[in-house]
């Protein structure tokens, strides 16, 4: 570990220790009149204050620590914008919004404890997901690889208006925005080394940043727009979107380090739309507070199902098992 990490790890550490005292001190504050892993109906002021500086503790330090590990091996230049909107069919697109509306949801989920009012949890959560997204957008401005993107920050609005106006409009969440990923088989050698040089060896790199490999979704709960009905609470249906056959960000042909030009722009780059049934964990009835808390977890990602693909070659396609 060389001095800078563990100056990184030690600040990570603090953040996280500063946190925790946060929480400890605003129980002992409270502990006679709430119980600590309630959330209360009127404000307390010390939960408040433990989650309000304790995120932006966390939120900092995780910031820092993206900037040296991310960042830093590329070059700085001053504020620029790029116009990113055309490339990977969009998949880095709805990774945003995807990514966005869990911090957003969470975070307002986390923010319950406080006992503030319903709506302002709700802005806070919305509004702080957002603006970590565009913490992240500004250093991409700084980067010469990059840059700040305005569709990003578009992407980023609209996974916060997701959380935001269903919390506001109806008191739940109705329909999820989950996330699947399966690796990607290349079995030629250059499209094999593109893709490493691309999204990386690793298996947690692949499911991040291979783009061939990922399938967002949106999963509607039916029985929460018809509450009457014998319609299961638990069975949702989602639409999924997914894209194959990227090498680069806008076309397969590319130069590498070495200045050797690949030309396979005879690989079409496909999108692909998907109909399949899922799952709303949240909606399954248990009294025990860790399985809620794990069903909150699980309900990020689609589970593996039948499912109908259609393709932007106009293909159709039926798939017994899903991911």
């Amino acid at each position: 570990m060389t001095g800078n990490d563990f100056i990184l790890v030690k600040t990570a550490g603090r953040s996280l220790g500063l946190f925790l005292i946060l929480l400890f001190t605003s129980f002992t504050a409270s502990s006679q009149h709430h119980n600590f892993f309630q959330n209360p109906d009127t404000v307390i002021k010390g939960r408040v204050w433990a989650l309000g500086i304790g995120s932006a503790a966390i939120y900092g330090s995780s910031l820092l620590v993206l900037n040296q590990y991310w960042y830093k091996d590329y070059a700085q230049r001053d504020f620029h914008t790029i116009d990113d909107a055309g490339e990977w069919l969009q998949m880095d697109k709805f990774g945003h919004v995807y990514t966005t509306y869990l911090l957003a949801k969470y975070s307002r989920e986390i923010w319950r404890w406080s006992g503030l009012p319903r709506k302002q949890q709700i802005w806070i959560g919305g509004l702080s997901g957002f603006a970590y997204q565009s913490v992240i957008e500004l250093l991409d401005a700084h980067s010469t690889h990059w840059g700040f993107s305005w569709s990003d920050m578009g992407a980023n609005a609209l996974g916060s208006a997701a959380m935001i106006s269903q919390e506001l409009v109806w008191n739940e969440p109705r329909f999820q925005l989950k996330f699947s990923s399966f690796p990607a088989e290349y079995n030629d050698p250059v499209l094999k080394a593109r893709a490493i040089n691309q999204f990386g060896e690793r298996f947690t790199e692949r499911t991040l940043k291979d783009y061939n490999a990922q399938t967002y979704w949106l999963s509607v709960n039916p029985w929460s727009f018809a509450k009457e009905s014998d319609f299961p609470k638990w069975l949702n249906i989602a639409i999924g979107y997914g894209a194959e056959g990227m090498y680069d960000a806008k076309t397969n042909d590319w130069t590498d380090e070495q200045g050797v030009m690949y030309d396979y722009s005879h690989i079409r780059r496909t999108r692909q739309f998907y109909l399949s049934p899922d799952i709303d964990f949240t909606k399954i009835p248990t009294k025990r507070k860790g399985i809620r808390v794990l069903f909150q977890v699980l309900n990020m990602i689609k589970v593996p199902a039948p499912a109908l693909e259609i393709n932007g070659a106009g293909k159709l396609k039926a798939h017994a098992l899903y991911f």
